[in-house]
This record gives structure tokens, sequence and C-alpha cells, in this order.
């Protein structure tokens, strides 16, 4: 059966969506060009192409995954209720469960950044566009009167890096600790940061 002939924009983003698959499955250090082609039965002269290297296709990888997450949380940020109510749910979304493939990507990202400087450079881009739409929040909600905050950007750092601290553990270790527990410490810790008590996430 011939293939449907693709676009230059669908094509990119066939093979981005192959890469993150492969070094979800593979790991960044053993994931090669012909294991994105092998899956999609194209040739690695296709891959390179649009990619002229590894390197070039891990990073533009885990950007593409990462502007996908960041979507889902602007879409959670932008809903139409209280500042409490959306930090709730992106905490709730952004908590490790032990088993999403998703955290074993960024996992990967992380060791790879320490030897590659242009993933390096994406990853702390893309980590700082995060922070920077809970701080946002936090300032809305501060500023509405529905909790006290003085440094909404200090208490975004803080909720990202016991987030991605559990992650690593959960990820890592085989979820040594279950969602349940995750859920209540992240959401005691948002409680903490906001002045408020847990019962007020859920209100």
């Amino acid at each position: 059966m011939a293939r449907v002939r693709l676009s230059v924009a669908e094509r990119r983003e066939e093979l981005l969506r192959a890469a993150v698959e492969q070094i979800e499955v593979r790991g960044v250090s053993a994931v090669r060009i012909a294991d994105v082609a092998s899956v999609l039965g194209v040739s690695n002269a296709l891959v390179l192409y649009h990619f002229s290297s590894k390197e070039k296709l891990v990073a533009a990888a885990f950007a593409y995954a990462a502007e996908a997450d960041l979507a889902h949380l602007r879409k959670l940020m932008g809903r139409r209720t209280t500042a409490v109510r959306r930090l709730r749910a992106a905490v709730r979304w952004y908590a490790p469960s032990g088993q999403a493939k998703g955290w074993r990507l960024w996992i990967e990202g992380w060791a790879a950044s320490l030897r590659d400087p242009a993933l390096r450079e994406v990853a702390g881009d893309l980590d700082q566009q995060w922070k920077a739409e809970l701080a946002e929040v936090i300032e809305e909600g501060a500023a509405t009167g529905e909790f006290e905050c003085d440094d909404p950007m200090s208490v975004a750092w803080r909720l990202t890096a016991l987030l991605d601290g559990l992650a690593l553990q959960m990820t890592s270790y085989g979820g040594p600790l279950s969602r349940a527990t995750t859920l209540r410490w992240t959401e005691e810790a948002l409680a903490r940061e906001l002045g408020l008590q847990r019962s007020a996430l859920t209100g």
C-alpha cells in the first residue's frame, strides 16, 4: 500500500513523534537515526534531510514534547475559575504517577543535557516557561486576594522542584510511593505556599 505523501510540516511532526517514542523506549544515548526511520518505514536519509544530526533530532523532539505539555498547562491556567483551582489542577496533572512515559522522557533529557549544550538550552528555556506560567497565576491570585504571596516566582520554583524530585524518585526507582501520597504531598505544599489549609484546595 502506497504511503500518503505528507507536507514538509506533517513529515517533520511525524518524525518528531517517532523520535519521542523511541527516546522513551531506548533512551537518549542508545536511540539512533535508524530506529526512528525504521519505525516509520522511511530511509535514514529522509530523517537526516529534516534533522541534519541525531543531536538536532533529539533536541527538536524534546522541544516538541515540551511544547505539547506547555499547551496543556496553558489550557489549565486559562480556565475561567479561581487561581487556587487552576493551580491545584496544574499540580495534580504534573504530579508523577511512577509509570508515566512523559517523565521517563524528561529524566532522559535532564541527563543528556549535562553533555549536550543545545539540549540544555532547549530544556532550560522550556523549564523557565513552565515556571512563568505558574508564577503568573500565583500573582493573579494574590492580586485578587485569594491568598497572600510576595514572591510568586519563588513559589513556582519550589513547587516545580518538589514535583521534579518526586518524579525522579517515582520513575527511576519503580514507584516506591503511591500516587495518592504524591498528590497529598504536592497539595499540602501548594497550600502551605499560599498560606491556606489543604481543604481550601477542594473548596
